[in-house]
């Protein structure tokens, strides 16, 4: 699974999501030069840029197959080397991007995962990122024509079986990923020396307040909500307990816990370490919280047939309860949080959806 992490010592390594769209762009671009390609520039989310090598280049005036090796970094995951595919053609559909999978990408047969059940699990993030590279570098010809992009991993139906997809729901291969373009390394040790630095960093600028997030995307929705110094902001990934117990141990005295229903789920039920393998969202926890909100033996059914944390926020949406829902998720949060930190200092506990709106608090901001 990749996601993003604070930085170790350790190399990182670049998504199957950027594989792809370094393949898409080398593809458009060995079409308008007419030339293979043996590396590509690629512009990341926050718009950085990597330089990615290109395994294979094949083309003729109207298509173009690009292949790059996936690597994991320094930390590899089970995609690491995996071969990621992206052929592009020319289409009849002047300034259409079409995005699609192929063989060994894998198919949503369950909802709950952001995506369109029957549609290749190809992330929004990857989408976007295809997109905006291919518009800066096929500029022209999207002026005259469309450009159809089919991601295809050659081994990615027998990669999947050793990844959560199956029980995901997603069939028949790999999903293609990132939030951040990077895959940072995933080491206990030098993950735990971060989250003590910034906590450090923090108490020598002179704060004693921090904000703790599990990843990248939940820090920039933080920010906008909580004005306070760079330094005061700690990714502490999936070691809540950890990350708290030393907030106690350092003398912070109040902390912004903020994240996503699936990680905040899991703090709540008492997992100190959220990782996605090595712990599950408990969905009879989660009926039991909608049962004490007043919810249908329908809907109460629903959640526990629920293939994700994801999946249970939609099921909820719009059933009239579900602001007091995700706030008693957050008080399960703040009640295991507050006994980890040994109730040595405030918590306020924020949950964002996928948008980046507050969904739940606790305690409740006057």
């Amino acid at each position: 699974m990749e996601s993003d992490r604070p930085r170790g010592k350790m190399r990182t390594g670049y998504t199957t999501g950027t594989s792809a769209t370094a393949g898409a762009k080398a593809g458009v671009l060995a079409i308008l030069r007419q030339e293979k390609l043996d590396s590509v520039d690629v512009m990341l989310p926050k718009k950085s840029t990597i330089r990615i090598s290109i395994a294979r280049c094949e083309f003729d005036k109207n298509t173009a197959t690009c292949t790059v090796i996936k690597d994991g970094g320094d930390d590899p995951d089970v995609t690491h080397g995996a071969e990621i595919q992206t052929t592009v053609s020319l289409t009849e559909k002047i300034g259409m991007i079409e995005i699609d999978g192929g063989e060994g990408v894998g198919r949503v047969t369950k909802p709950g995962l952001g995506l369109e059940v029957g549609a290749a699990a190809i992330n929004p993030t990857p989408k976007k990122m295809i997109a905006e590279n291919l518009t800066e570098a096929a500029h022209d010809i999207l002026k005259k024509n469309g450009i159809k992009v089919l991601i295809t991993v050659p081994k990615g139906r027998e990669i999947a079986p050793k990844t959560d997809n199956p029980r995901l729901g997603i069939l028949g291969g790999i999903s293609i990923l990132g939030t951040s373009g990077i895959v940072v390394p995933y080491s206990t040790a030098s993950f735990a020396a971060s989250i003590r630095q910034s906590i450090d960093v923090t108490i020598a600028m002179g704060n004693d307040t921090v904000v703790l997030t599990t990843g990248g995307r939940s820090e920039d929705f933080a920010r906008k909500i909580i004005d306070l110094p760079d330094h005061c902001f700690v990714q502490m990934g999936d070691f809540s307990g950890y990350t708290v117990q030393q907030c106690a141990k350092k003398g912070i005295r109040k902390a912004y816990v903020a994240g996503f229903i699936g990680k905040l789920t899991k703090m709540g039920m008492g997992v100190k370490q959220t990782h996605v393998k090595g712990s599950k969202v408990d969905m009879e926890f989660l009926a039991g919280l909608a049962r004490s909100c007043g919810a249908s033996d329908d809907v109460l059914s629903q959640i526990k047939k629920a293939n994700t944390a994801r999946h249970v926020s939609e099921i909820v949406s719009g059933k009239g309860f579900e602001r007091k829902y995700f706030d008693l998720i957050c008080a399960e949060v703040y009640g295991q949080l507050r006994k980890h930190s040994e109730e040595k200092f405030a918590i306020d506990v924020i949950m964002f959806d996928f948008d980046g709106n507050v969904v739940g608090r606790h305690p409740k901001k006057e």
